[in-house]
């Protein structure tokens, strides 16, 4: 059976059951501050375990893409060192919200993995949640009951707390879970260990793996730990695919299946090295087929690779495939992205939205291994520095491994690797600690603390008013909460309906008042949306929360905000017509300055595509045209309409769809009644963000004219100071003409003088121990006492010049050693750093020529004896 129909007969056996099979959600998280990337199948459903939205269907289905690489689900480190770890997985899932519970579950479990799989009953055993005295809830009986159908007593395992009780986080739903493993071993392993399966359940046992979990939500984890019965029984399960496929395809490794080893033959046809050739290769072939997953996906699910939160997640997964491909595997140019064409006939069928992105994932991909490749060499140069410093007692100190570790990408076996090959150790103890230190810094960073919710009156689904209305009077307040952010507190308010807009899409969320209903105004310091929950951050708690509220926006930083948010799609509209179709929106940013707007071209826009873009979109300001909008549209009548979906966003089963003349797409944002509301739009930069993204930074309206108001005035300013030369360009031609013409002669000059200084400073050698030694002292012009340095180090024999001086008022140091003496073992840049000590300062160079800077002038003399004891 292939992986394939292994995927559709889960999908089909559950839609038979009468489930809606829904498509996978993004990988990456948006709107939802816990959460990074979608790391379970229940992620798109927590907004109805929340009770923030109104379920659509009793019983749902999917096959999920998954990535779990932080907190307490993180196997990043796991990944190529056993064969069932992956960050990036597919987790098939069946969920109940309020409908079918344990017995259901249970059953359906068994029947499709006996009676559709045909997994052998006696291989199969389950756990059971044993209870917790802790939380005062008792074993889960009903599940015992339930598994007392199918399995004898000696396959159903009790499992404590921490294996069969599962959390959604700190406080939200939860319950008792009950898991699935299954024993692949063969006759033989069995016989030699001695051991029954049931005693390697949860033991990390490669062969003895949980392939499916059945969480039963049946309680609510409140701020102070206790637990709450919840009123509506919820399912949620979870089965990895790929260990499923291992189990079916009667496979020991997950790697041995058609999920992975047509990667596996590119990846040695690329390499020329043999999967099962030795455990360092095996494990940098299983690294890089399992990471290229990760990143390709999150690249078409929109998140690129950067150095902040989730893109430094997807860069650090990338360079540790490059790493292993450069260590165990030789690769030196680009090879990842070579690698795309194949993900995308492995997965492409069921995911096309890695076909649809193919370009711009191989591109990224090519980009961000180029970099790393160069890091890489950076690196190894640094770390030979460390190396040549710590010659005597031959070890690498912690803190320089972290900062190989963390600014160079090194992980720390590399910098172990290469030390051990140079006869060199690694002080792992303080690399631990500066570890220990970065990770407390990160947790202090995002330490958040929520309180459990305040309730007034009957919740619902929150209301939104804001695209009709700035003021919504008669707002009921349905909850608050404090919540502990960064150690700031901060009040949160939930009302039964609003005309804030919550920060979503990349729209900035609105602020203004609530005032309550006995005149008491609390400010809104900003409006958030977390698990379609639309919560208005305030400075203060009203003394009556019972009454009716009146809700304003500030309508006029609203009224910006929208003209930006339109012309963004004004913008994604011109882009479209005088650059190309190819063009997508990558991301953006909007709030009352300004907007960014990410999209896809491979190349720089030239200044006359700029003016052209800003004509164009300023062409459909002034023609005015009227926002067309249907909040209620389905999809197949959006796509009728020639609307614009972005990918890497998940859509429900109505959209809104937005119209401006030419222009359509989809969007929840705020927009402007009208295009000739915007007023002018102008372009501030375009740049790259990342291989084939670009980006535009844009102003409207009073932004746009203070801009050009600038620019006039650079433009007057600058006429005067030329004495009000009409012909400006051509006058700023001849200064710069003339200043090339002046450098010429100012750079023939210094040539002839550092001539000189190099005649001199020859002539001014004394033997010392058998060499020919300069001394520099005084003040002197450091660049062009380096230049002659230059000159001799190429041209002078047995010749050492050594200078202490002042440049510029601060002290320079420079030591110079001639091509033979460099040959002879002597190294500049090891021998100044110890002078370098005296002026309070540091530096390096080559071996043949290296210069200091610091900050203690009184330091000089001892400098230049420090370097002259080298000789």
């Amino acid at each position: 059976m292939t992986s394939k129909e292994i995927r559709q007969q889960f999908l089909d056996f559950f839609a038979a059951k009468g489930h809606t099979v829904v498509p996978s959600a993004p990988m990456v998280v948006k709107n939802d501050p816990t959460l990074m990337f979608t790391n379970a199948g229940m992620n798109q459903f927590k907004d109805i375990f929340l009770g923030n939205t109104a379920r659509k269907f009793n019983r749902a289905a999917d096959s999920q893409k998954c990535l779990r690489v932080s907190g307490k689900h993180n196997d990043l480190e796991e990944v190529g060192h056993d064969t069932y770890h992956h960050p990036m997985f597919e987790m098939l899932g069946n969920w109940s919200f309020g409908d079918y519970f344990k017995k259901e579950a249970i059953d359906w479990a068994w029947e499709l993995l006996t009676e559709v799989y045909k997994i052998d009953k006696n291989i199969l055993y389950a756990t059971v949640f044993e209870g917790s005295e802790e939380d005062g809830t008792p074993m889960d009986t009903e599940a015992m009951e339930a598994w007392r159908k199918h399995l004898p007593d000696d396959h159903i395992v009790l499992g404590n707390k921490h294996d069969n009780f599962w959390e959604m986080g700190d406080t939200g739903p939860c319950g008792p879970s009950s898991e699935i493993h299954v024993d692949i071993r063969s006759e033989e392993e069995k016989k030699a260990t001695g051991l029954s399966g049931r005693e390697l359940v949860n033991k990390s046992d490669p062969h003895v793996i949980e392939i499916w979990n059945l969480v039963f939500m049946e309680f609510q984890r409140m701020a102070d730990g206790h637990l709450e019965s919840l009123p509506a029984k919820n399912i949620d399960t979870g089965m990895g695919f790929e260990r499923l496929c291992a189990v079916l395809q009667q496979k020991n490794s997950n790697y041995d299946t058609d999920v992975f080893t047509a990667m596996l033959g590119r990846i040695a046809e690329l390499s020329g090295h043999k999967y099962g050739e030795s455990e360092n290769v095996d494990v940098a072939m299983r690294v890089i087929a399992d990471h290229i997953r990760a990143i390709s996906f999150s690249i078409a699910d929109g998140q690129l690779p950067s150095n902040v939160k989730a893109g430094y997640v997807i860069r650090r997964i990338l360079r540790r495939a490059v790493r292993y491909g450069y260590t165990f595997l030789g690769f030196t140019e680009p090879f990842l992205c070579r690698l795309v064409p194949q993900l995308i006939a492995d997965m492409g069928e069921a995911y096309p939205e890695i076909k649809a992105q193919q370009k711009l994932i191989e591109s990224v991909i090519r980009e961000e291994e180029m970099a790393f490749l160069r890091t890489l060499d950076r690196g190894i140069k640094l770390l030979d520095d460390y190396m040549a410093r710590n010659a005597e007692g031959r070890v690498i100190p912690g803190v320089d491994a972290f900062v190989l570790y963390d600014t160079y990408g090194f992980p720390i076996d590399l910098t172990e690797l290469i030390a051990g090959e140079n006869g060199y150790k690694v002080d792992l103890d303080g690399f631990q600690k500066e570890l220990a230190k970065q990770k407390e810094r990160a947790r202090n960073a995002t330490a958040n603390e929520f309180g459990d919710w305040t309730v007034y009156a009957e919740e619902e689904e929150v209301r939104f008013t804001g695209y009709d209305v700035t003021r919504q009077e008669g707002a009921r307040l349905l909850k608050s909460r404090k919540v502990v952010q960064k150690n700031k507190e901060m009040l949160q308010l939930v009302f039964d309906c609003t005309p804030f807009y919550g920060e979503m899409g990349g729209e900035v969320g609105d602020t203004g008042t609530a005032t309550s209903a006995s005149g008491e105004v609390v400010k809104i310091l900003n409006t958030v949306k977390e698990n379609n929950l639309t919560i208005h951050i305030a400075d203060h708690l009203p003394a009556d929360c019972e009454g009716g509220f009146t809700l304003e926006v500030d309508a006029a930083r609203r009224q910006k905000i929208a003209a930006n948010h339109s012309a963004t799609h004004l913008l994604d509209q011109a882009l479209r017509e005088i650059v190309g179709t190819h063009v997508e929106q990558k991301g953006s940013f909007v709030c009352d300055k300004y907007f960014r707007f990410d999209f896809s071209h491979f190349e720089k826009l030239g200044d006359d595509t700029i003016t052209k873009v800003e004509h164009r979109v300023n062409e459909m300001i002034r023609s005015n045209f009227p926002l067309v909008e249907n909040r209620e549209a389905t999809m197949e009548e959006a796509n009728a309409m020639g609307a614009i979906a972005l990918f890497g966003e998940k859509y429900g089963d109505r959209v809104r769809v937005v119209k401006f003349g030419p222009s359509v797409e989809l969007c929840g944002g705020c927009h402007t009644a009208a295009t000739g509301k915007i007023g002018y739009f102008k372009i501030v930069s375009e740049s790259a963000i990342a291989a084939g993204v670009r980006r535009i930074e844009a102003v409207t309206g009073e932004e746009a004219e203070t801009m050009v108001d600038a620019l006039q005035e650079v433009v007057r300013t600058t006429r005067a100071m030329l004495g009000g030369a009409p012909g400006l360009a051509d006058a700023i031609r001849k200064i710069i003409d003339e200043n090339d013409s002046y450098k010429k002669q100012i750079n023939e000059i210094a040539k002839e003088k550092t001539l000189r200084l190099k005649e001199a400073l020859v002539n001014a050698s004394e033997e010392i121990n058998g060499h020919r030694v300069v001394k520099i002292t005084g003040e002197r012009d450091i660049v062009m006492l380096r230049n002659a340095a230059t000159m001799l180090q190429a041209e002078a024999e047995n010749l050492i010049v050594a200078g202490a001086v002042v440049s510029g008022g601060k002290p320079q140091l420079l030591l110079m050693y001639s091509a033979d003496l460099v040959a002879a073992g002597r190294n500049a840049g090891a021998d100044i750093r110890d002078a370098a000590k005296f002026i309070q300062g540091g530096g390096g160079g080559q071996s043949g020529l290296a210069t200091a800077g610091g900050k203690d002038l009184s330091g000089l003399d001892k400098a230049l004896e420090a370097m002259i004891a080298k000789i």
